[in-house]
């Protein structure tokens, strides 16, 4: 017998050894698949994936940060896709592990006094504020705390000495803009699909959850592309809309200048299709800081009689009553609206519950974790509508002016860097940048925009909503 053919023999039994516990796992991820959905095995098959992004973060710590700007505009699109997992941990833990690529990185080229500045101290202040509010005498719920305190602070404190870290070249400042422009475009483009095409099945599923009750409002669907909710995506639209429009009247190429006024037009108009009427105050806002700051007279006299005439279209007229859109945006100017009204009317009764309240309720008593942790208390079923009245309930009239005079310093600390910027480019950009967080800071004032991204399903719309009932 040829001595070949024993080998061969052996080795096919050896090799076959491995099929008994490829079979078993095969069985068992068809169990998992079986019994807990498809979510599993979408999950299994991106480890490949999460563990290639591990090793990238560890090697070049930038890319982590990269990933947690995309990652925010994507995440809430994939938890109406797919259910189960909490993506929005998935913000933390690219944060986490981006400062864990930096603290274990093999060189020493990361410069930690380039996050001694004003913007990362104030951060930590807040911070600070935020974990003294554990101590407050309502006794809110710990997990509500831990759960709104990332929103309100910890993202705040993790990513900005990151960026100080990793984006601190002029041509980073083109890359950032790059991503968000061209995010936010796509962002418009599918929110487009959504108003001719409809939304697709899994995001029916979302509006029929609950959804639609601020998303279909007499008959027409307020879109909300891949963004979080409605609101969230016009108020996201405005602010790059206007930082478009900032950028293409800037001093770059031909080519350069078409991109930017060709996305400032499909933004615009994913702003509109949004139906967020607190969005005006992200383009007024932002185009009032670059006219004012761009230290040239004719344009701010040209910009404001071009502003004040659009406002007073909206205020004044009937023109393009026949859109829905357009018919939206003008009850933002009209003091009697139904849904002003019921604002007026909480925000009285959160003035009677927070007289004797100088600090506040507590971190996480109000809004989305308000009702899911503190349903014991009654501020708790009070909407808040508005960032800053959220900020006022939860850290009271002292944490509220702390934290309004922290949002006027950046304000004007940006404006000052401006002001004194020489490089007509860098200059440009940073009016873009600085335009547009001036007018997101403002249109917060509407909406709660500048710090969350996801919000439940189940919220309830102001004009559907119906006003608190003070305590008993």
């Amino acid at each position: 017998m040829n001595t070949n053919d024993v080998y061969i023999t052996k080795s096919s039994k050896i090799g076959n050894l491995w099929l008994i516990p490829a079979i078993l796992l095969s069985m068992l991820l068809g169990w998992l698949i079986a019994n807990k959905g498809l979510t599993v095995g979408v999950l299994l098959l991106l480890i490949p994936f999460i563990i290639g992004f591990l090793i990238a973060v560890f090697l070049q710590p930038r890319i982590g940060i990269l990933m947690f700007i995309v990652y925010c505009f994507i995440m809430p699109t994939l938890g109406k896709h797919i259910e189960g997992p909490q993506f929005g941990l998935g913000q933390d833990a690219t944060l986490l592990l981006t400062w864990l690529g930096i603290l274990f990185h093999r060189s020493n080229r990361y410069r930690f006094r380039h996050i001694d500045n004003d913007l990362v101290w104030v951060a930590v202040a807040w911070l600070i504020v935020t974990i003294l509010q554990l101590a407050n005498i309502e006794e809110p719920s710990f997990m509500g705390w831990v759960f709104e305190m990332r929103s309100a602070t910890l993202y705040w404190v993790l990513s900005i000495p990151l960026a100080m870290l990793l984006l601190n070249k002029k041509s980073d400042i083109d890359l950032f803009l790059n991503i968000i422009i061209t995010l936010s475009f796509v962002g418009a483009l599918y929110g487009i699909k959504q108003l001719y095409f409809g939304p697709d099945d899994a995001e029916n599923r979302w509006l029929e959850a609950g959804a639609k009750k601020t998303h279909i409002l007499f008959g027409k669907l307020r879109i909300f592309s891949y963004y979080a909710e409605a609101a969230q995506f016009g108020a996201s639209q405005a602010q790059l809309a206007i930082m478009c429009v900032i950028l293409a009247i800037g001093p770059y190429s031909t080519k350069k200048k078409i991109w930017y006024g060709v996305a400032s037009m499909f933004i615009f108009y994913g702003m509109l299709i949004s139906g967020t009427r607190g969005a005006m105050a992200a383009l007024v806002g932002g185009g009032f800081t670059f006219l004012v700051l761009s230290k040239q007279v004719r344009i701010l006299i040209l910009g404001g009689i071009i502003g004040l005439s659009f406002l007073g279209i909206l205020k004044f007229t009937s023109i393009g009553s026949s859109n829905a859109q357009i018919v939206r945006m003008r009850t933002s100017l009209d003091p009697n609206d139904p849904s002003f009204q019921v604002r007026l009317i909480n925000q009285k009764i959160l003035k009677d519950i927070l007289a004797d309240k100088p600090f506040g309720t507590g971190v996480g008593t109000i809004g989305m974790w308000g009702t899911k942790y503190n349903e014991d208390k009654f501020i708790a079923q009070i909407p808040p509508d508005s960032l800053y009245v959220k900020i006022w309930a939860m850290y009271g009239i002292v944490g509220f002016i702390g934290w309004f005079g922290i949002m006027l310093y950046i304000t004007g600390k940006s404006a000052g860097i401006v002001w004194k910027t020489r490089d007509p480019v860098l200059k440009n950009q940073l009016l873009a940048l600085c335009g547009g967080a001036t007018g997101i800071l403002l249109c917060s004032y509407g909406n709660e925009v500048l710090n969350t991204m996801q919000l439940p399903a189940k919220e309830q719309c102001p004009i559907f909503r119906k006003p608190g009932k003070p305590p008993q």
